[in-house]
C-alpha cells in the first residue's frame, strides 16, 4: 500500500487493498452487491470500474479517504473528497466544537492532531504536561511526536520511555502501511533516530495497575510520566470522525488521557482547580 509509482492500475490497488482485508473476490463482491467475476475482471484490468464502483469498493475495503481519492485517479477519474484546509471558514464550525471539546475534557490532558501528528488544538492539561520542554519543540507549528520523543521534550521524564516509544511507532508504522505520505514518512524517520535518553531516577514506585487488570500486566499501556516530583500515569484514547467526506476531515484525531490510577485524578484535581 505505499508504493510510490503513479502508474499503478486501479485494479492492481484494488486487489492490494482486497489481499490486505483478507476478503476473497466473492466475499467482495457480496457486500459490494457486485459479483466475484467483475472483481476479477477490474482486478485483472479486464474492466474499468465506473467511479460508482471505486467508491463503492473502498467504502467496504474500508481504504482511507486520501487513498480512494488515489483509487478514482489510477481510474482515470477526478477525486472525489476535497482536502479542505483547517483554517476554511468552512470548517469554523469544526474547529470551535473540537476546542470547546478539549477544554470540556479538562483537567485530564486532550488534544487534537492531523494526519502528520500537528497539534491543532489542546487544553490545559496538555499544557501542564509541557512544563520543562525546550521552547524551540513549543513554538508552532508544535508536533505532538516531536515533543513526545525529543530528548529535550517530554521523554526524559517519561518513566517508561521504552515501552511508550515503542507504541507511538508501532502507530506510525500502521499509519504508513495505510497512507502515502511524505511528510509522515520524513516524520517517522526523524523521530525514530533521535537518541534514547536516559531513564530518570526512580523517586518512588509508579502507580499500581488496576486490581483488575489481570496478573502482573494492566488492561492498556500507561504512560507513566514525572512532574514536579508526582509522577502521573494515563491511559490514552485515540477517536476519529465517523464516515468523513473530506481528506482534512479523515485524518483529524482526537487524544484524551484518562488518569491510570486514582492518585492521578487527585493530582490533576490539585493542579488544574
Amino acid at each position: 500500500m505505499t508504493t510510490t509509482e503513479d502508474d499503478v492500475p486501479v485494479g492492481a490497488l484494488l486487489r492490494g487493498w482486497r489481499n490486505r482485508a483478507r476478503l476473497s473476490q466473492l466475499e467482495l463482491a457480496l457486500r459490494a452487491d457486485s459479483s466475484a467475476r467483475h472483481i476479477s475482471f477490474i482486478e485483472t484490468g479486464r474492466a474499468r470500474p465506473s467511479p460508482e464502483m471505486v467508491r463503492r469498493l473502498a467504502e467496504h475495503l474500508d481504504v482511507p479517504v486520501r487513498e480512494r481519492n488515489a483509487l478514482l485517479l489510477a481510474a482515470g477519474y477526478a477525486p472525489h473528497y476535497p482536502e479542505t484546509p483547517l483554517t476554511s471558514p468552512a470548517l469554523s464550525p469544526l474547529r470551535a466544537g473540537l476546542e470547546r471539546m478539549v477544554a470540556a475534557y479538562e483537567p485530564y490532558p486532550a488534544l487534537v492532531v492531523d494526519g502528520t501528528y500537528e497539534v491543532l488544538a489542546a487544553n490545559r492539561g496538555i499544557a501542564l504536561l509541557l512544563s520543562g520542554v525546550a521552547p524551540e519543540l513549543l513554538e508552532p507549528p508544535q508536533n505532538a511526536m516531536r515533543i513526545t520523543l525529543h530528548p529535550d521534550g517530554l521523554a526524559p521524564r517519561i518513566r517508561n520511555f521504552a515501552e511508550w516509544r515503542g507504541h507511538l511507532l508501532e502507530q506510525m508504522e500502521r499509519q504508513l502501511a495505510l497512507v502515502r505520505s511524505a511528510p509522515l514518512r520524513a516524520l517517522y524517520e526523524e523521530v525514530s533516530a533521535y537518541p534514547t535518553p536516559p531513564p530518570p531516577p526512580v523517586r518512588d514506585e509508579a502507580p499500581a495497575p488496576p486490581a483488575d487488570a489481570g496478573p502482573g500486566c494492566p488492561f492498556a499501556l500507561p504512560m507513566v510520566i514525572e512532574y514536579e516530583g508526582r509522577v502521573l500515569s494515563f491511559f490514552s484514547t485515540i477517536a476519529t470522525f465517523n464516515t468523513p467526506m473530506d481528506v482534512t476531515v479523515s485524518e483529524l484525531a482526537v487524544e484524551t488521557f484518562l488518569p491510570a490510577s486514582p492518585e492521578t485524578a487527585k493530582d490533576l484535581q490539585l493542579l488544574m482547580p
